[in-house]
């Protein structure tokens, strides 16, 4: 059985008797070559001195050139001046104007008059959703005018009273 498991070896080339002559060849080739000293990325070493008959050559650089940077800043909602729109929606559809201008950080006056109670009703929940979602404010001045204002904006005093609609 022994002599089974030395030809498989054999011809797999598994056995030992063949590693002494492979190792013989090894050890000459290690005494051939020279050791080259290793450059730290990080550590400057010191030159030495370099014959005349042979150039000096210049180290190579590893860092990349810098680029201009993508990213561009974003200016303020709040520009020199507040601009106030006015809106007059006719339809449910109007909603998504009047969001779309708070959005942009401009305050909107709504006039809801000659508009059906139900359509005015959802403009009204929708713009005061919108509102606050972006901490704005909504404000009634009078029976069918609303403001609807940015954060950026302040709303102050109460809008009933100063139109003489209070009770």
């Amino acid at each position: 059985m022994s002599k089974f498991i030395d030809k498989f070896l054999d011809s797999m080339k598994l056995n030992d008797e063949d590693d002494y002559e492979y190792e013989d060849d090894y050890m000459y080739d290690e005494e051939e070559e020279e050791e080259q000293p290793k450059k730290s990325f990080f550590r400057r070493e010191k030159k030495a001195a370099v014959p005349d008959d042979e150039p000096e050559m210049e180290p190579i650089s590893r860092t990349r050139p810098r680029t201009a940077s993508n990213v561009v800043p974003m200016r303020s909602a709040t520009r020199g001046g507040m601009e106030v729109c006015m809106v007059k929606p006719g339809t449910i559809g109007d909603a998504r104007e009047i969001v779309d201008t708070l959005l942009s950080g401009r305050a909107v006056v709504i006039n809801m008059e000659g508009i059906p109670t139900e359509i005015a009703q959802k403009i009204i929940d929708f713009t005061s959703g919108a509102c606050y979602s972006i901490n704005g404010n909504l404000q009634k001045i009078s029976n069918f005018i609303f403001i609807a204002t940015p954060q950026s904006v302040e709303l102050s005093g109460d809008f009933e009273d100063l139109m003489g609609g209070g009770n």
